[in-house]
């Protein structure tokens, strides 16, 4: 049931259609842009075979060992087993990677929530969803996620403009439907399948479209092609761009030209209620798993500020200290609503356990919005010698050097070449072209900050601030209006009260 690195490597030996860098690709885990990531995914399979880490990434149930990532959860010690594995996976790596399957899956887990909006379309689409959630549990395929369209004049519908340049079904079959359209994915060119669905977010009155469509492409069908970025990886040595060159998450314009989407792998289609549905609820789950490899990030950050800080003595100054505070503060905020997301959890429409939305959704804009500032920080905190070390063939040169080694060394502990290397590495990570593409990505990966403050908007409990200041203020019951609370029941109360009766489940 779970699969292992090698078998994975063949999986995506299937003939497909990837151009990068001006190149047809012939073979994809080989191919120097792809390969860092193919060998980290790759690795994560073998782990959960690895006697070292086989009991952090697995759970065996009915007598089958599955992943735990894609493990459907329902207690609150299945996302602290999430949690564990994907910093596992993290440290085991030494590094970030975001797209590798446990945080698209739990976009699946929304549709789940979603049975009956998908039972008024078609009673089918929902048996599929569960179908398909398991076929994930039992083949451990490498999932990502299908957002995205070119979109072209977003002041014109689809219809008013080439209509390819949204995703939608161009013809029906007894087959299934044949989709026509484009979607930009990270990591597709070297996955298994994709969770594709829609990115329009006002239909309008429209009940049925065929753009309203959801559905899981196997990345190796007829008709897809690949058309990727540039990656960092290979671009300049390692020894002076150690993130860039291993951790890059090459993404792709996925053409769909006239692709087949066999009946059994469509998950909703034509209906806008759905549609709506899985938009507003899509990260629901998966919001967890990017906010985390922000807390990693801010880790990084940390260990690289310090390290430049404390080489030459200056983390004894006061301004120093606060700088760092700042850095942990940011970082603690980010564990601090991560850890209360778990705690609080909450039963979601499906039966799951749902991280509490208010304090995943707040975590995630507090992640995404100070980052930029953070790195500022950590630049700062490193000095102007990221920008003005010379490269590792310099200071292998015999004649530069000498000198190299006596101006770079600090002491006894800090000789040169641990100082290059660290300072190598804090430059790919704050000031490198993959440093600003990472800072970027995140409005693609993790939404745009308004889509952040939205999902806020709509899951934070307005009625606690509301009833309280009722109170206080001596007011009738009747300027509440509607609510879904009981008179009394304060947020903080409910809070508590879902936090034991999840600790008591889980244990």
């Amino acid at each position: 049931m779970i699969r292992t690195g090698d078998q994975y490597r063949e999986s995506i030996r299937d003939g497909r259609e990837v151009f990068i860098d001006g190149e047809r690709v012939k073979d994809v885990p080989s191919h120097p842009m792809f390969k860092p990531l193919v060998d980290i995914r790759a690795r994560i399979y073998d782990m959960q075979w690895d006697a070292r880490t086989r009991d952090v990434m697995t759970y065996t149930e009915e007598g089958q060992t599955h992943g735990i990532g894609n493990k459907l959860p329902k207690t609150q010690g299945d996302w602290w087993d999430k949690r564990r594995a994907t910093d596992t996976v993290l440290e085991e790596v030494g590094g970030i990677v975001t797209r590798v399957g446990d945080e698209t899956v739990g976009e699946m887990w929304s549709l789940f929530d979603g049975q009956d909006v998908l039972n008024e379309v078609d009673p089918r689409f929902s048996e599929n969803i569960r179908n398909h959630i398991l076929r994930v549990l039992h083949n451990d395929p490498f999932h990502v996620s299908a957002n995205t369209d070119p979109k072209g004049d977003r002041s014109k519908p689809p219809q008013a403009q080439d209509p390819d340049m949204l995703l939608h079904v161009v013809k029906e079959t007894d087959a299934g439907i044949v989709v026509r359209g484009a979607k930009y994915e990270t990591a597709a060119a070297y996955a298994n399948q994709a969770f594709t669905k829609p990115t329009i977010a006002n239909w309008g009155d429209s009940a049925y479209s065929d753009y309203a469509v959801g559905f899981i492409c196997d990345l190796g069908s007829p008709g897809l092609k690949f058309i990727c970025r540039t990656g960092f990886a290979g671009r300049r040595p390692i020894e002076d761009y150690p993130v860039s060159n291993r951790f890059d998450e090459v993404d792709a314009l996925v053409v769909f030209d006239d692709v087949l989407i066999p009946w059994e792998n469509v998950l909703f289609y034509r209906h806008t209620k759905a549609a709506m549905f899985i938009r507003a609820t899509l990260h629901r789950y998966s919001a967890f798993a990017y906010v985390q490899r922000n807390l990693k990030l801010a880790d990084m950050l940390i260990g690289a500020a310090l390290f430049n800080a404390r080489q030459t003595g200056l983390d004894k100054q006061q301004a120093v200290q606060e700088k760092l505070a700042q850095l942990a503060v940011y970082r603690e905020g980010i564990n601090a609503h991560l850890t209360g997301a778990i705690t609080l959890a909450e039963r979601s429409p499906g039966g799951l356990l749902m991280p509490n939305q208010s304090l995943l959704y707040t975590g995630r804009v507090l992640a995404c919005s100070q980052l930029h500032e953070m790195m500022h920080i950590a630049r700062e905190l490193c000095g102007g010698q990221i920008c003005v070390t010379p490269d590792a063939a310099t200071f292998a040169h015999p004649e530069a050097k000498p000198w190299l080694e006596k101006f770079y060394k600090v002491n006894e502990d800090w000789v040169a070449e641990d100082r290059r290397k660290l300072l190598a590495f804090a430059r790919d990570i704050l000031n490198s072209d993959y440093a600003g593409h990472r800072l970027t990505f995140q409005l693609f990966a993790q939404s745009p900050p308004y889509a952040h403050l939205a999902a806020v908007y709509r899951n934070f409990d307005w009625d606690g601030p509301l009833d309280f200041v009722r109170k206080a203020a001596g007011l009738s019951d009747r300027v509440m209006g509607p609510t879904t609370r009981t008179p009394g029941d304060s947020a903080v109360s409910r809070w508590f009260d879902a936090g034991i009766m999840n600790r008591t489940a889980a244990e």
